[in-house]
Order: C-alpha cells, then sequence, then structure tokens
C-alpha cells in the first residue's frame, strides 16, 4: 500500500471532499437558472431569480476556495520538508468552512424577504453585494478562517530565508488573501466608493491573489507530475507573479469605467487591461514545456488533463476573452450582458476550478493508498465538464452578442419582451450544454468520492484510438500555431465588439457584428477542444505502460 510522506497531509481530503459536494449544489443551481431563463415563472415566489444566482454565484467561490485550501495544506509538508502546523486549527477551519456555507445558503433566502438585519450602519444577515453578499457576522467568520490559513502556512514554511520562488508565491498569496478580504467588511452608502471596495475585493482576488497561488499550485505540480527542474519553474513563477501585479493592480479599472468614476479611468483601465494576458501566456507555455521535458509517460491522466485544462481556459477565458471586453470602446457594449457571462464561466470555473479538481485527481489517489486507479471515468468526466462549459462559452456569447445589438443598439423593450424572443435560441442552448456538464460533474463526484472503495479496474483501455498524426509529439512551433490560431479569433471577437460604435451598426445593421462574432466565438472554442484533444492525445502516445502512481515518483520530485 502507497503511504504519504507526511500524515498532516491527510487533513486535506476533507476539503477535497467538501470542494466535491459543493460543485455538485453549485452546477444544480446553474441548471435551474438556465430553466428559470426559458421560464421566469419557474419557482417565482420560493427561490427566485437573483436568489438562485446569488447561490450559484457563492457555492461557486466557496467550491473553489476549498480546493485551493486543500491543495495548499497538501502540498505544504512537500515544499517545507515537515509535518503541517497546528493541525488543530485546521480541522477548526473545515468545520469554519461548512458553517460559511450554511450561513450564505440561507442568508440569501432573508435576501428574498428584504431582511438584512441592520446594525449601527451595517448589515449583519446579508448585504446584497455581488459575490460578497455575506453580511457582517459571516465576513468576521471567513476574515478568522483566512487568517488561521496563512498562520498554518507561515508556521509550517521554513524560515524565510529558505524560502524558493514557490514558497513566496504561496506565501505572499495567502496573506494577501487574509487582507484583502479586509475592503470587504465594511458598508458604504455612496454607491460609486462602495464598488470601489467591492472591487478591490472581487477583482484582487483573482488578480491578485487567485492568480498568485493558481500560478504557484501549477508550478508545484508540474513538479510533482513530472519531476520538473524546481529553479526553472520556480523562474516561471516569479514572472508569473510580477506580470500578473503589473498589470492586475492597475487593470482593475475596468471595473471603474461606469460607476461614475473619473473619465481618465477608461484609458488607464483600457491599457493595464490589455497587459493581463501577458502572464497568462506565461503559464500556457510553462505547462507544454514541463509535460514535455522528460517523455516519460503520464502516471496519471486524469490528474493532468484537468491541469492542462485549468491553464488552457485560463488563457481562453480569463485572458482571450477578458482581453476582448476590458477596452473602455467594447466594454460599454458587453458590461453586464451575457457576453460578460462568457468570459466569467471560462475563466472562473477553467482557470481556479480545473485547479481544485486537478490537484484532487492527483492526492486522493495516493491518500487512499492506490498504486494505480480506473482512469478511464475521470477521463470521460473531464471531456464531459471541459466539453459542457466551452458550450455553455459559446452560448452565452452568442446570446450576449444579440442581447448587445438588440436592447443597447436598438433600444428595444427588454421587459417588454423585446429582447427574450431574439435571445430565444440561446436561451435553449444553456441548459443543453449545462446538462452535458452536469453529466460530467456527477461522474467525477461519484468517481473522487468512491476511489479506493470500488473494485479496482485495469486502465489499459483508456487510451481512445487516435489519428496517427494526433498521436505524434506536440512541437513547441505546433503549440504556438494553436496559441495564435486563438488569438486571431479573438481580435475577430473583438473587432466585432468594436463595430458597435460605428454609424451603420447604431442605425440598425448589425451584418458586422453578427459576422464577427459568428466566426470568432465558434471558431476561438473549436480551436481550443481541438488543442486540448491534440495534446492529450500527443501524451497518451508515450503512456502504454501501466501507470505508477508509487511514492517513488511524489517522495524524489523535490531532489
Amino acid at each position: 500500500m502507497i503511504r504519504i510522506e507526511y500524515q498532516t497531509q491527510r487533513l486535506s481530503l476533507r476539503f477535497f471532499m467538501l470542494m466535491l459536494v459543493l460543485f455538485f449544489f453549485q452546477a444544480g443551481f446553474g441548471l435551474l437558472l438556465a430553466a428559470q431563463h426559458i421560464d421566469p415563472s419557474l419557482l417565482a415566489g420560493t427561490l427566485n431569480f437573483n436568489i438562485v444566482r446569488a447561490e450559484h454565484t457563492n457555492l461557486g467561490i466557496l467550491w473553489i476556495l476549498s480546493g485551493f485550501i486543500g491543495a495548499i495544506l497538501y502540498v505544504g509538508p512537500l515544499l517545507s520538508k515537515r509535518e503541517l502546523a497546528a493541525p488543530a486549527l485546521i480541522k477548526f477551519l473545515f468545520y469554519a468552512v461548512i458553517a460559511v456555507v450554511i450561513w450564505n445558503v440561507v442568508a440569501q433566502l432573508y435576501a428574498q424577504q428584504g431582511l438584512a438585519l441592520w446594525y449601527m450602519g451595517q448589515p449583519l444577515l446579508q448585504e446584497g453585494l455581488e459575490y460578497l453578499e455575506g453580511g457582517r457576522i459571516v465576513d468576521v467568520v471567513i476574515l478568522i478562517g483566512f487568517a488561521i490559513l496563512c498562520y498554518v502556512v507561515l508556521r509550517t514554511f521554513p524560515k524565510v530565508r529558505d524560502w524558493n520562488e514557490i514558497h513566496w508565491g504561496l506565501g505572499l498569496g495567502v496573506m494577501a488573501l487574509t487582507l484583502v478580504w479586509i475592503f470587504g467588511m465594511f458598508f458604504v452608502a455612496r454607491l460609486d466608493l462602495q464598488e470601489y471596495f467591492r472591487w478591490y475585493v472581487v477583482h484582487y482576488w483573482v488578480e491578485g491573489v487567485w492568480e498568485v497561488i493558481h500560478i504557484s499550485l501549477v508550478g508545484f505540480f508540474l513538479v510533482l507530475m513530472f519531476k520538473a527542474d524546481v529553479k526553472s519553474v520556480g523562474f516561471a513563477v516569479f514572472w508569473g507573479i510580477a506580470l500578473v501585479w503589473l498589470s492586475g493592480l492597475l487593470g482593475n479599472a475596468h471595473h471603474y469605467f461606469w460607476i461614475g468614476t473619473p473619465e481618465f479611468w477608461q484609458f488607464w483601465g483600457s491599457l493595464f487591461s490589455a497587459l493581463e494576458p501577458l502572464p497568462l501566456i506565461f503559464c500556457f507555455w510553462h505547462i507544454y514545456l514541463d509535460a514535455h521535458q522528460d517523455g516519460k509517460p503520464v502516471a496519471n491522466m486524469p490528474a493532468f488533463s484537468f491541469l492542462l485544462g485549468s491553464v488552457v481556459l485560463e488563457q481562453v477565458g480569463a485572458g482571450i476573452l477578458g482581453f476582448t471586453m476590458t477596452f473602455a470602446l467594447t466594454n460599454v457594449w458587453s458590461h453586464g450582458t451575457w457576453v460578460t457571462l462568457s468570459h466569467a464561466h471560462l475563466a472562473l470555473f477553467g482557470t481556479f476550478g480545473m485547479l481544485g479538481l486537478a490537484a484532487a485527481y492527483y492526492t486522493v489517489p495516493l491518500m487512499r493508498g492506490l498504486a494505480g486507479f480506473d482512469q478511464r471515468p475521470g477521463r470521460l468526466a473531464f471531456w464531459l465538464v471541459f466539453t459542457g462549459m466551452l458550450g455553455l462559452g459559446f452560448a452565452f456569447a452568442i446570446g450576449g452578442t444579440v442581447q448587445v445589438f438588440v436592447y443597447r443598439t436598438l433600444g428595444l423593450d427588454w421587459f417588454g419582451g423585446d429582447v427574450a424572443p431574439a435571445m430565444q435560441f440561446a436561451k435553449l442552448l444553456v441548459p443543453v450544454f449545462g446538462l452535458v456538464f452536469m453529466v460530467g460533474v456527477c461522474l467525477l463526484v461519484y468517481d473522487l468520492l468512491t476511489l479506493g472503495m470500488r473494485a479496482h479496474a485495469s486502465d489499459e483501455a483508456a487510451a481512445t484510438v487516435a489519428p496517427a498524426g494526433w498521436r505524434r509529439p506536440l512541437s513547441g512551433w505546433e503549440t504556438g500555431l494553436w496559441l495564435l490560431g486563438m488569438w486571431i479569433f479573438g481580435a475577430i471577437i473583438t473587432l466585432g465588439l468594436l463595430s458597435f460604435n460605428l454609424p451603420t451598426v447604431r442605425e440598425g445593421s448589425k451584418l458586422f457584428p453578427y459576422l464577427m462574432a459568428g466566426i470568432g466565438y465558434p471558431g476561438l472554442l473549436l480551436t481550443t477542444l481541438l488543442f486540448v484533444a491534440r495534446f492529450l492525445r500527443s501524451l497518451d502516445a508515450r503512456s502504454q505502460v501501466a501507470p505508477d502512481l508509487s511514492g517513488a515518483r511524489l517522495g524524489h520530485a523535490l531532489s
């Protein structure tokens, strides 16, 4: 039986299990939202649309955070070569996360009744700010939880003089995770100022905190999976974090465009937001280099598939689709529409959610003592959620393009029913791809929850038959061409959004924006799907030996 090196690593397992449960319910709320878009009267008065949306958003943040905590707790001892500090606090943290989950779910029901329990100018139960719906009581619990995580990590790590770049990335990440949250802990009556503080939390969590943790964890899991050189990975982590902060800190200004702030933010927000894809390209390229540095078979394909999906969807959702709509001249049309939903789903789930799933598929078999496991359910689950999410991105993008033209360009009546019929095709696509995604969620949740409890099955048939050309090694030049193709389609999408500024379009001609969207979005998402298939098939060609999850690969990865 495989034994993990440090027993406190097992504390991460409970966070991964919680992550899976929350992920299942969050996806379920997403399906309900899709149904309510088609029939707005569904559950009206019981679970209103805005409440279901808040539940969907909050659970998404909470399951992703659970995955982050699990991954950090697992890799912490490996980085530090000693057990986790304060295991009792870690157990308390787990129950605190559960308490926050229950509070957030229940508090939204109070929101439907208009109850916030104001005290001394602060809402104690819920505050109704998007992404930050929890009231002051739960805010304090969250701050304590982040402080515990920060304390455990810093106490576990060696002295600062012995830190490498991955130590610095995770150390700074957990400290910033705690400090940035403070900006969301007070309510300001003046709306534009409140929006400043809200975006400090929402944006800096993504660009200033989560991205830093993401880059560090991706780097370390590449070390574990491929025995990549720690110094080389550390170099990539350093420059990735530097570029994230260089672009992301002022890139926050793209949230200031339309909330009553000075106009100069439109220029600076557009400029620095345009730089934000740079670290994502860097991360995208490094996963190619690390995955191909030894040419050996991949022992755990589900884990690597989700890791690859995380970096690729980060590039597509956060990088390319983020780039297309963070110029003031495109954002003025896309802001608050389904176009933004396309970016948000591919970026949030793709970048951070898939990383948590990759960490779970890597760590759970090891903690369950499995020398090998049937990887077919995990591989199939990956393709279902990956394809489903790309399909959802397509549906949101096409629906959003129609929405921008009909509602914002022509000025037709939203509440009178002019917009809804025009978007009906896209609204029907959402539950279709949502069902594909949900099937994948159910499969991976079942697979991870029951690993080690089912009879072992051989993985010999896991690799599907692929054309000979797709099994050949993936060269750097070919990878660069795939990336170039993605950005070309991204440029087409950007031109389509910019075209809404043209006089002919504003007078009622939809030809150019619809043509650009009809070429750009399918081209980008199909290229993404084919590239990931090409990447994984090329690795299958070198994975003809039985997977080995022995402790040797894990124990000596850092030597």
